[in-house]
């Protein structure tokens, strides 16, 4: 490759290069040790170490050519090679296109001015078609064409930075480079003569953390499919690190979990803050600043972060301060002419926020002027909504009168107020010590809004997560969840949305509705609320309303439990977005299909007890232990082991601090069932302790009735155990694991998340293996083996499909041998790197009309249980066996006749061509295709799994497993010349091939004179002449004598009455012929075969 013109001082390169050609301009060297007998010996192993550590594709080609003039000790490195063919060509270009220019230039150093300014043009050439860019550092550019020459991956894999880095094998480290690019990890060495090459899909990494030990001091270790890598000696590990994580975790995202992938928050920077907007917010600015905290009378430093809709700000300490400001409450936006760079915005409710030390300050106040308009248009809540200047609004505006009848409209069909004041209002006349406790609290809130505000934009501090540690009183849960949450902020956004949701589902029914109705009485039925009807349908329009808005998920059991504590507190439409915020928000990934959020938080949990409570972990021997225990407790926050009375304060804590909240309670109570546990001596017992644990959990400042309150009803017997409150237990839970912060859980979540879904997918393919394994001869190892170069082919089909970002044919709902399914194309890709018949002319056509035959429901794709089967008859099925196949490739609905668009590239199919023929089927009665499409595929086209179905079509599938070959139709004229050509094209390139072609001969005119004979008893004026004589001209025809006749006049034989053969002919013809029976019963190394297939699997691709 041509290289950026850079001076090299000869006389220091001659111990390390040999000059092979020169003239009076250039001269081509050769690394010293290159290509020399013996390696070169220890000069040879040291340059080639030495090239391997140093960082210039200069320094490590092993050609390259040097510019000089004459007089001169300075050279220019203009080219290098990796390889001699490559460095004659431009050695070779150079004598051709610059020689004779350079003789028209009079001085040295116009030639050299000349010489450089081509080559860099050479270079933005060369750039057009690569990755390169001409912009890019040097270094970069160097480092990226070796990658793409060292891997040799498809020119589409992007590379997103290198490093210098140690990689160990054994105990021995291989300094190196270590390539980060979208869907790969790779790392290259060469050290004394030894060659590591190592290629990692980022798809298939299952672990993924920073370590260290007595021999590595901080490495980073990549654990994929069982096998361990560790890579240290990083200049920057921590950012190092971070990017891998980011790279690793995305494409377990794209190709796994595509639902998390699609609604990937745009918004994702550190601050927990910006967790309690809409999740539509994005981004744009983040400023370090000051913000003036009134109330405390001081400055506090954080982070400024401005989305489309919001302005944040948290302190340092996330926990010291924070506030949201909705550019819709914004009123003025002003600069002050100091030196302290503020920025004041005043807002509605007569409050400003001040925040100084505000870079460019000035650009910004005019870009939050821009935005407060844009804003004041999308919102208008009647309740709240002032306008943004100091003109009053006609209250006759069409947007308000729309949104009042909006609002009036609903209030007909969905509750207004909260069940708990409708079910247990409060009675002030009769005020008790609980009731005055929860005056006191009431008050304490009271005095903390007039400090820090109410509403939306209210300062956060540590005095508000304290009032909340406490428990909010009834009267406000609502409000401070709406809140907390940021459920407000989505209500504000989309008026009247919850309306129209219920209206749009109000009489839907399918599999989400039947499960909602059979758990609306399991949800707090000891709760008046919803023993009467009132409860009941509010309960009903709710997750109805929601499962409508986000089919995806729909409806997960543990939503019923939770929704029906939102709106004992809330009013229907604020527990409808309370329940938004909580799936879609605040537990990502909880409530869909694999429940995979729950399962990651579990791993954190897990990994936190390790930390922490390191003597529990000692005790058990099995982990899984509190993944079993712990679910309930994240999927309903603690709400199905408490009573409502305790559980209602672990939410109003989960609001506020999120999942960090609930993972500090589950640590404070293994911790304070600590004795008890390791005293256990089974999981039984330790389930028995905990839940005796949970019945004596108590909240003795709760004003509900003594008939709803959970934990008084404990019996007697029960009382000897000792009673802890609710609110003792939160605060110890913050005290002890308040440290816990949330940059460390997100990191957790990340690195957990990748163990998860490998384990996920582990699962299904040990499934997928113990199915198919009951119906093949293939071993269990061959069919892992086979299972892993079938997805790979899958996944590889998406990591360059830029259309299609995430990965198609993939459903986790669906049954195992369902998840994954391979379009024609990928299987084409399979059947060449694959079949023992892909040596054939025709192997497009023979590829086709496979995938045609496995193709049983017509839907254009198959499972590896279908593509596993072809590939056992292939190499394990008997004579028979094969030949059945073979035969019907040749008849419908496997064959189709194949016409190529362009003869020039012989029987090769283009993928469009390939595509086309796949969906062309044979023409079927509407009813009959209808009934066989839903009859073979129960689950596509409606929205509840048809067990029934199921079992219908795998009892058809076990009965159609002894077929009958006597059932099998018959084969006519023009599929018998393609089945005939088809054998002499799988018999090219044997040692037999001259007897096997004879062999095919003898069968075919013995076949057709059968059929001679067979016709003229019935009918004596027809004959076969044109084709029997054909065949058996000369005694037995070689391949391209029978095949011409074949091609060019098939039109004599049509002019006869058409014949054909069943297949029980064929077989006893082709039985007669022990040529034929030994080749077809020859044993083929698949072991081999498969090696061979996973090797060449990306470079075949790289090809393409």
């Amino acid at each position: 490759m041509w290289l950026k013109p850079e001076e090299v001082l000869l006389k220091n390169a001659l111990k390390l290069w040999l000059m092979e050609r020169s003239n009076d301009y250039f001269v081509l060297q050769r690394r010293r040790g290159y290509r020399e007998e013996g390696g070169g010996g220890l000069t040879g192993l040291l340059v080639g170490t030495l090239d391997s550590v140093l960082d210039s594709t200069a320094k490590v080609a092993p050609f390259r050519i040097l510019h000089q003039t004459p007089d001169s000790q300075v050279y220019l490195s203009i080219a290098c090679g990796a390889n001699r063919e490559e460095i004659t060509k431009h050695w070779e270009w150079l004598e051709q296109n610059i020689m004779k220019t350079l003789s028209v230039f009079d001085s040295n150093e116009d030639i050299t001015n000349f010489v450089q300014g081509k080559i860099r043009g050479l270079i933005a050439e060369e750039g057009k078609h690569s990755f390169a860019k001409e912009d890019d550092p040097e270094k970069f550019r160097e480092a990226l064409l070796k990658f793409e020459k060292c891997f040799g991956l498809p020119e589409q894999e992007k590379l997103v930075t290198y490093y210098s880095c140690s990689y160990w094998k054994g105990r021995v480290p291989c300094q190196g480079w270590l390539y980060l690019s979208t869907n790969f990890l790779s790392f290259y060495s060469f050290l004394l003569g030894s060659e590591i090459k190592l290629i990692i899909s980022w798809d298939a990494v299952s672990k993924l953390e920073k370590t260290s030990n007595v021999i590595l001091t901080e490495s980073i270790h990549v654990c994929s499919q069982g096998e361990n890598h560790y890579f240290s000696m990083f200049l920057h590990i921590n950012k190092t690190y971070l990017l891998m994580e980011q790279l690793a975790n995305y494409a377990i995202k794209r190709i796994f979990d595509k639902e998390t992938f699609d609604n990937d928050p745009i918004l994702d920077d550190p601050l927990q803050i910006t967790k309690r907007l809409p999740k539509e917010e994005t981004l744009k600015e983040v400023h370090e600043c000051f913000l003036w905290v009134p109330f405390s009378h001081f400055n506090t430093h954080g982070k400024m972060c401005i989305s489309e809709n919001y302005i944040c700000f948290a302190s340092q300490d996330g926990n010291l301060c924070s506030v949201i400001v909705p550019l819709r409450e914004v009123l003025a936006i002003d600069k002050t002419n100091d030196s302290s760079k503020s920025v004041i915005i005043s807002i509605k409710g007569k409050t400003a926020f001040r925040f100084s030390e505000v870079k460019e300050f000035e650009q910004l106040v005019a870009k939050l002027w821009l935005k407060c308009g844009a804003a004041s248009t999308q919102y208008h809540d009647i309740s709240t909504e002032v306008p943004i200047s100091s003109e009053s609004v006609d209250p006759s505006d069409d947007i308000e009168v729309q949104s009042l009848i909006c609002q009036r409209e609903c209030s007909k069909t969905v509750n207004t107020e909260a069940l708990m004041t409708v079910f247990h209002p409060q009675n002030l006349e009769t005020l008790n010590s609980k009731m005055l406790k929860e005056k006191m609290k009431e008050q304490s809130w009271n005095i903390l809004f007039t400090e820090c505000g109410r509403g939306v934009s209210m300062f956060r501090t540590k005095k508000t997560q304290d009032l909340v540690v406490r428990g909010i009183p009834e009267t406000l849960r609502g409000e401070l969840w709406m809140l907390f949450s940021g459920a407000v902020n989505d209500m504000a956004a989309n008026p009247g949305y919850y309306a129209e949701v219920v209206e749009q589902s109000l009489g839907t029914c399918n599999l989400a509705t039947e499960e909602i109705e059979r758990d609306l009485r399991r949800s707090l039925p000891e709760h008046p609320a919803f023993q009467s009807d009132t409860g009941i349908s509010a309960l009903r329009r709710v997750l109805t309303a929601y499962a409508f808005r986000n089919p995806k998920i729909g409806y997960c059991q543990a939503m019923n439990i939770l929704t029906s504590v939102l709106l004992l507190y809330a009013k229907e439409e604020e527990a409808f977005w309370l329940l938004v915020a909580v799936c879609e928000r605040m537990l990502p990934d909880y409530f869909n299909r694999r429940i995979i959020g729950a399962l990651v938080d579990q791993a954190v949990f897990e990994e936190l007890i390790r930390d922490h409570l390191p003597q529990l972990t000692e005790h058990m021997t099995d982990m899984t232990f509190f993944s079993s225990v712990s679910l309930s407790w994240f999927l309903t926050l603690f709400i199905s082991v408490l009573p409502i009375e305790s559980a209602v304060n672990v939410v109003d804590c989960f609001f506020y601090d999120g999942i960090k909240a609930i993972l500090q309670l589950g640590l404070a109570i293994l911790d304070y069932n600590l004795d008890k546990l390791l005293a256990c001596k089974d999981d039984a017992e330790a389930v028995t302790a905990l839940n005796r644990f949970f019945d004596n959990v108590t909240n003795k400042d709760s004003p509900l009735p003594s008939s709803v309150q959970q934990g008084s009803n404990v019996s007697d017997e029960k009382s000897s155990h000792i009673r802890v409150d609710i609110t003792d237990l939160i605060r110890e839970s913050n005290e002890k694991y308040g440290s816990i912060r949330y940059e460390d859980i997100y990191s957790m979540r990340c690195r957990n998340r990748l163990y998860v879904i490998q384990t996920l997918e582990e699962t299904t393919k040990q499934n997928v293996l113990r199915v198919v394994s009951q119906d093949v001869k293939l071993s269990l190892h061959e069919l892992d083996e086979l299972y892993v170069i079938f997805k790979r082919e899958l996944f590889f089909s998406y990591y360059w499909c830029l259309s299609s970002p995430v990965l198609k044919h993939h459903d986790p709902s669906l049954p195992y041998l369902e998840q994954y399914q391979i379009d024609c194309q990928q299987f084409r890709v399979l059947y060449h790197l694959l079949s023992p018949w892909a040596h054939s002319a025709n192997r497009d056509s023979l590829a086709l009309w496979t995938f045609r035959l496995l193709d049983e429901n017509s839907d254009c794709l198959i499972n590896f249980k279908e593509f596993s089967s072809a590939i056992d008859i292939m190499y394990n099925g008997s004579f028979t066996e094969k030949l059945k196949v073979l035969f019907k490739l040749h008849i419908p609905p496997a064959y189709t006749e194949v016409k190529y668009k362009d003869p020039s590239k012989g029987d090769e199919l283009s993928k469009e061509e390939l595509l086309y023929f796949s969906q062309l089927h044979v023409s079927k009665p509407a009813k009959e295709k209808e009934a066989e499409s839903a009859k073979n595929s129960p689950e596509k086209g409606k929205e509840k799994v048809d067990i029934q179905a199921y079992l219908s079509q795998w009892q058809e599938e076990l009965l159609r497993k002894e077929e009958n070959i006597k059932d099998l139709p018959r084969m006519n004229q023009s599929q018998f010349i393609q089945f005939s050509k088809t054998l002499y094209n799988l018999f090219h390139g044997d040692p037999e091939e001259e007897s096997l072609y004879q062999a095919i001969a003898v069968v075919t005119s013995l076949l057709l004179r059968m059929e001679e004979v067979g016709r003229k008893l019935h009918n004596p004026a027809s004959s076969t002449k044109g084709l029997s004589g054909a065949v058996c001209a000369s005694g037995g025809p070689s391949e391209g004598q029978t095949e011409s006749h074949l091609e060019k006049d098939p039109s004599s034989l049509r002019e006869e009455p058409q014949w054909s053969f069943a297949f029980e002919q064929i077989l006893a013809s082709l039985l007669n012929e022990p040529a034929l029976v030994k080749f077809f019963e020859k044993p083929i190394d698949l072991k081999a075969k498969l090696e061979n297939a996973k090797t060449s699997q990306l470079s075949s691709r790289t090809r393409k």
